[in-house]
């Protein structure tokens, strides 16, 4: 049985900032996440860690909700990863939801995403803001 990740985090920075510290390349280096290969286009194939998590673009709205194929070590299919924007005064709500995450790296997933992911990212924005 697959399952699922949903979390939800309020960042202080601006909807752009966070958009970009999830699409473009030198600011995913920056916060920890690279070497990378990303950017904002629809069926972009996307490398995180160094291609320790690699994948595909399949849905992009610009500064609104990206939707991504993620494979992780030798996934037979991908976990889908999408994460959802949205303006709260000065700050930026991110929703992040993933599917079909294997059932074996639940655990290390689930707190991989505050470990280091948004954890990390969310931090270099917050310095800058």
């Amino acid at each position: 049985m697959k399952k699922s990740i949903k979390k939800v985090y309020k960042i202080s920075a601006t909807v752009d900032q966070v958009w970009q510290a999830l699409v473009d390349q030198e600011v995913i280096d920056e916060w920890g996440g690279g070497p990378s290969k990303m950017d904002s286009n629809v069926g972009t194939d996307f490398e995180l860690w160094n291609g320790d998590i690699n994948g595909k673009n399949i849905e992009v709205v610009s500064k609104s909700k990206l939707v991504q194929e993620w494979f992780g070590g030798d996934w037979p299919k991908p976990s889908i990863v999408t994460f959802t924007l949205k303006k709260d005064n000065s700050n930026t709500i991110l929703e992040l939801e993933q599917i079909d995450v294997p059932d074996e790296e639940f655990e290390d997933i689930k707190s991989g995403w505050d470990d280091y992911y948004m954890g990390p990212m969310e931090q270099m924005l917050e310095k800058k803001h």
